[in-house]
């Protein structure tokens, strides 16, 4: 108890110092200039697959869009229950007009309401937790971002498992889902259709323990399967990838299906991760070989769907490596001594990187805003 006391006060002490020393000190070009804050519009029917949205850094905001988001999902299945046979493919799906949200946006932008600043005090300590030294460094804001990104997740598996399960009993049988209506509409040769992710065995795959009904946690790992646990669902995930890659349908992947499709996943996830610069075909042709030799284990020159298990999670990146790549975006964007972390005075003085994802897009060429987390 007495510990906490401690940091609660050194905390509050450095704060205060810090906005001294801001208050005192010449002003950055650029920094400290009000930016209007306008929320996203990412809600859509379409198939998540292969697309991914950053998650707000502060939770106030991320609970503002997820209202928000709510009710423009009510908004469109209320219009696609009672409009099917008249629905659109997702691409042609109308967006919601931002005036509809003006009220939360002059929220967000009155300073005396929301004020950037004095969130950042509020949050540095929520942040800084292991230890609690001062500093934010990767793994604390990777953490931060995680949790952030799992609790919109399953905000997100919850709603739409009281749209599937009719019977209100807290399961979703197969008989009960359907799938979305992109699906329903689709012409069979749709990215996703074939892939069977709205399959019976997908379904059961999920089911972990076998009881016919998905859980709550079933049916979450049924809608992100890249971030399950489940042997089974990454078994499918393996076999699903093998289906769709395999381009002469003997039900494996030769070298070359594996270099133009499986391997580029797995360069750019290992790129990424390392900061490193994309090459040619020729000059990978050599690593791609050596790395389907590891994987290719019973050496007969073709890769089953148990083989590519190890690499599985680079095909498909979980919630952890998307929250890990935002926290090195903004660590790089904010720590100006270059130290690999972040201090309460760093975060203070570069307020808007942990806001960009909401900047109005009419001022991203005056920031630098970057496209990578839009």
């Amino acid at each position: 108890m007495m510990r906490a006391s401690v940091s609660v006060i050194i905390y509050i002490a450095i704060a205060v110092l810090v906005l001294l020393l801001i208050s005192h000190s010449p002003k950055k070009p650029g920094n400290h200039r009000h930016r209007r804050l306008k929320l996203r519009s990412n809600f859509t029917f379409a198939p998540p697959l292969h697309h991914h949205n950053p998650i707000p850094f502060d939770p106030l905001v991320a609970d503002i869009e997820r209202r928000r988001e709510d009710r423009k999902w009510e908004q469109q299945h209320f219009d696609h229950a009672f409009n099917a046979s008249h629905d659109s493919a997702p691409a042609a799906e109308s967006q919601p007009e931002w005036e509809d949200f003006m009220d939360a946006e002059d929220y967000l932008n009155n300073e005396d309401r929301f004020n950037v600043t004095n969130r950042l005090l509020l949050l540095f300590p929520k942040v800084d937790v292991d230890p609690a030294d001062g500093f934010i460094t990767e793994d604390e804001l990777t953490q931060w971002n995680l949790n952030q990104a799992q609790r919109e997740v399953l905000h997100r598996t919850q709603r739409d498992m009281e749209l599937h399960d009719k019977n209100r009993d807290g399961f979703v049988s197969f008989a009960e889902y359907q799938p979305p209506s992109w699906v329903q509409n689709a012409d069979n040769i749709s990215f996703g259709y074939d892939m069977g992710w709205w399959k019976e065995e997908h379904f059961n795959a999920s089911d972990a323990n076998g009881d016919g009904l998905l859980n709550i946690t079933e049916f979450n790992d049924f809608l992100h399967p890249a971030d399950s646990k489940n042997p089974k669902l990454l078994k499918w995930l393996c076999k699903e990838e093998v289906r769709e890659r395999d381009t002469d349908k003997d039900e494996k992947i030769n070298f070359k299906e594996f270099f133009h499709g499986l391997f580029d996943l797995v360069r750019n996830y290992d790129e990424e991760n390392h900061n490193s610069t994309h090459q040619s075909d020729d000059s990978m042709e050599s690593p791609a070989r050596n790395l389907f030799a590891q994987l290719d284990k019973d050496g007969d020159g073709y890769l089953s769907d148990e083989e590519i298990l190890p690499i599985i999670g680079k095909i498909h990146p979980s919630e952890h490596y998307y929250a890990k790549q935002q926290a090195d975006y903004i660590i790089s964007q904010a720590d100006t001594d270059k130290d690999g972390r972040l201090t309460l005075g760093e975060m203070i003085e570069n307020p808007y990187v942990f806001y960009s994802a909401i900047f109005n897009d009419d001022e991203e060429e005056d920031y630098g805003y970057h496209d990578e987390f839009r």
